[in-house]
């Protein structure tokens, strides 16, 4: 088993480095207010995912994959199909143009960056933030 292990990887070994995105689930129009006040002391990000989306998914996965921010930043996960008023009313208060997948980093209260599609992975989210 050990050859195997070394050759192909132990399943538990990669599930240990797999990064977590440590997501805060964006559910509600109200906790765009909590975002925006707090990003005068915090970076906040806000993801929008289409679940029905195959770029969207791709996407998310390379997004988390690469994702080395924890602690420095607040991140939330926005499902734009189950919580559509939420993803219009992201739109209107940080005044951007709804696309899926999209990318937001708010700081100082206003949009300071977004991004769309395969953008996102392109960012560097270390120099953004």
């Amino acid at each position: 088993m050990g050859i195997f292990n070394s050759l192909f990887g132990n399943k538990e070994q990669t599930r240990e480095e797999e990064k977590q995105v440590p997501w805060i689930p964006l559910v509600t129009e109200e906790q765009l207010d909590e975002i925006k006040e707090k990003s005068k002391g915090r970076t906040q990000i806000i993801f929008k995912h289409s679940t029905t989306c195959g770029i969207s998914r791709m996407v998310l996965n390379m997004f988390s994959k690469s994702y080395d921010l924890s602690g420095e930043i607040d991140i939330y996960f926005l499902d734009l199909h189950a919580y559509r008023n939420v993803s219009n009313a992201v739109a209107a208060k940080f005044q951007v143009m709804h696309q899926s997948p999209q990318l937001l980093i708010i700081k100082n209260g206003e949009t300071s960056y977004h991004t769309s599609h395969g953008a996102i992975t392109d960012s560097d989210l270390s120099e953004l933030v």
